[in-house]
């Protein structure tokens, strides 16, 4: 099996590698992305122990299950979003169950660095990885968190087509809780309880 990757407009998702160690430990080093994702800072010994040891095998795995049938049960997949024009490592758009929902619902998650945001990438990521969830897995839902504040990734979620669910609070914070539904094939659509989302 070769490196997974998915071409975008302006931007190319590909399976996580060793190589993007140093990049990803300095995204996550940022204060923008620390205030949000704070759970994505650790150490950099930890990064490259979570990447070799968990990570990177989890993705063989999830590639794995995809070309068996899609079945792909809880196993969570990781990308990271490189830049089309100079192959930098710009941000991440990762897929796992989120546990602290009841019941457990597969997640988006996903961040771009501040010198590459409002270019439209964290879209594009976020959009390619649903057509290929619903394409390719047996996934028939999605769900977005993100901080009332994160005025940001509150737009990328609707922009995807993302319905308002609900508030949720995990931890200490209190997060808005959106859905989509699988539907047709166009990346952003879906639907929610039978009601028909337009990208």
């Amino acid at each position: 099996m070769g490196t997974f990757h998915m071409e975008c407009k302006d931007i190319v998702l590909r399976e996580y590698a060793v190589g993007d160690l140093d990049a990803l430990y300095v995204l996550t080093q940022e204060p923008e992305i620390m205030a949000f994702l704070p759970d994505w800072n650790v150490p950099k010994d930890t990064r490259r122990e979570w990447m070799t040891r968990f990570e990177i095998p989890e993705n063989r795995r999830f590639l794995q299950a995809v070309q068996e049938g899609g079945r792909i049960g809880e196993l969570r997949l990781r990308l990271g979003i490189h830049s089309k024009t100079t192959g930098e490592f710009i941000g991440w758009c990762c897929t796992g169950m989120k546990e602290e929902l009841s019941p457990p619902i597969r997640e988006m998650v996903y961040a771009v660095s501040p010198l590459h945001r409002k270019k439209g990438y964290a879209a594009q990521a976020v959009q390619g990885l649903i057509r290929f969830l619903f394409d390719h897995t047996d996934t028939a839902e999605l769900c977005a968190l993100a901080l009332p504040h994160n005025k940001a990734s509150l737009r990328v979620i609707e922009k995807c087509g993302f319905v308002f669910w609900d508030t949720v609070e995990i931890g200490r914070e209190t997060y808005n809780y959106y859905k989509l539904g699988k539907t047709g094939g166009t990346p952003g659509a879906g639907t929610i309880g039978g009601r028909e989302i337009e990208p």
